[in-house]
């Protein structure tokens, strides 16, 4: 058997794979944008199938974008935006300026 090694070196490792940089983002995108759309969803006290009524979804579909499962295109953004009772801001910043 190998020698065991940390999560931090293994994930060095993996991050030093060509693209992995950016699908890393495109996960954390994913996830940041369901975390945010339950959380909401939650505040007004909706249910996942209520959600998916009010956007025209089924309730799985509303349950993967949440989980961070699919990328939402902005027509999809726009309609959960608007039955979450929001408005929906895209904004780009320089790399250096995003945390």
């Amino acid at each position: 058997m190998g020698e065991r090694r940390t999560w931090a070196d293994k994930k060095a490792e993996i991050m030093s794979r060509p693209g992995a940089g950016a699908a890393y983002e495109a996960a954390r995108i994913r996830f940041e944008l369901g975390e945010a759309v339950r959380r909401r969803r939650e505040q007004l006290g909706l249910t996942q199938a209520e959600l998916a009524e009010r956007t025209g979804l089924k309730q799985p579909a509303v349950a993967r974008f949440e989980a961070g499962g699919t990328m939402p295109t902005i027509p999809m953004l726009e309609r959960l935006a608007e039955a979450l009772e929001m408005r929906l801001s895209v904004r780009l910043q320089p790399l250096r300026e995003a945390s």
